[in-house]
């Protein structure tokens, strides 16, 4: 576990005094404050998962929700995937909202036909008598040296299965937004949280939402286009001051949504820059950045200056600690791909 975490300060105690307008919070304030609210706004929402109730989760998101709302609305299961998930669909047909956490995104496996099966289809299979309002929170991707199975890259696994709609924020301020937003939403929403972005501090503006039903430009250029989501987004923009230095002006693209893509979004930033390099933590083959290319290519062919390039992680198994460092995309492997982007010639 981060060394950090020890430190942490309660986010219930931190934002109890907060008044309206911008703070400065965590993505794991924003996201306890989200939690917060929705449990207060409606009765209906239920949140539950492994050392969820009064530990307040391994990454303290749920920290003080229990004490606030009582342990029938805020609770520990036993440490079986499969039956939170299952429980989960069971409440969902009985009206409630629930917000289930999958402790670390490798622990999504033992569900996954909760998941596919029954959360993705029960509203298909049902003519849409029997929604699933269920936002299913899961920390995601690396970062944070932990071993097997706790750093996992899965959206392209929940991206791909119809009845699903799969979210990672990038900052807190989003954080906040979109997982209000998730839950509100009569389908079942996959909320991946870029777990090595937790105690990244950032302007949450607690007033204004602004659009949550797409991509984000994250910072506006003219030569290429940086599409990115998760922790990756900070990554890119680094890669993009750095670029700056040298007369390159990046574009980076926060996706936001893996599922719906925001294929608008991506046609007008790469029409405007022409080029683009898409940068993931999944192993390359079949990874998201495909269906980001594709979606390019369909959309900005004719006047595509390269091929869209991918940088990402390897096709091996997600590896732990120290591994992490040559796994996951890094500043100078964005750059490597942004150069031969730049210097693509064709014939």
């Amino acid at each position: 576990m981060p060394e950090t975490m020890t430190h942490l300060q309660s986010p219930m105690t931190s934002t109890a005094a907060a008044t309206a307008g911008v703070q400065q919070l965590s993505m794991q304030q924003a996201l306890n404050r989200a939690l917060d609210e929705v449990l207060a706004e409606n009765p209906k929402t239920v949140i539950f998962g492994e050392d969820c109730g009064q530990l307040g989760g391994v990454f303290r998101i749920t920290d003080g929700l229990q004490a606030k709302h009582g342990e029938d609305r805020v609770f520990d299961t036993p440490l079986a995937e499969s039956g939170i998930l299952g429980m989960s669909v069971g409440l969902a047909m009985a009206g409630f909202h629930p917000i289930p956490e999958v402790q670390f995104d490798g622990f999504a496996y033992p569900a996954i036909n909760q998941i596919i099966c029954q959360i993705a289809r029960m509203n298909y299979r049902s003519r849409g008598t029997l929604p699933m309002p269920i936002t299913l929170r899961v920390p995601s991707f690396g970062g944070i040296r932990a071993p097997e199975h706790h750093g996992e890259s899965l959206e392209a696994l929940f991206a791909h299965v119809p009845g699903l709609k799969v979210l990672s924020p990038s900052n807190p301020h989003d954080a906040y937004h979109l997982l209000k937003y998730a839950a509100t939403r009569p389908d079942p929403v996959i909320f991946m949280e870029p777990k090595s972005r937790y105690w990244q501090k950032g302007p949450v503006d607690v007033t204004s939402d602004g659009d949550l039903t797409g991509a984000r430009v994250a910072r506006e250029g003219r030569h290429l286009t940086l599409v990115a989501w998760g922790a990756m987004v900070s990554r890119c923009l680094q890669v993009a001051e750095l670029a700056a230095e040298d007369g390159i002006d990046i574009e980076v693209l926060d996706l936001r949504w893996l599922k719906p893509i925001d294929a608008e979004a991506l046609a007008g930033s790469v029409g405007k820059t022409r080029r683009a390099v898409v940068v993931h933590e999944a192993p390359l083959t079949s990874g998201l950045g495909a269906e980001v290319a594709q979606l390019i290519t369909q959309s900005c062919f004719s006047t595509l200056k390269a091929p869209v390039e991918r940088v990402t992680g390897f096709d091996v198994p997600y590896p732990s600690g120290d591994l992490e460092d040559e796994y996951i995309p890094n500043i100078d492997r964005i750059l490597f791909g942004i150069q031969r982007v730049l210097e693509y010639r064709r014939g």
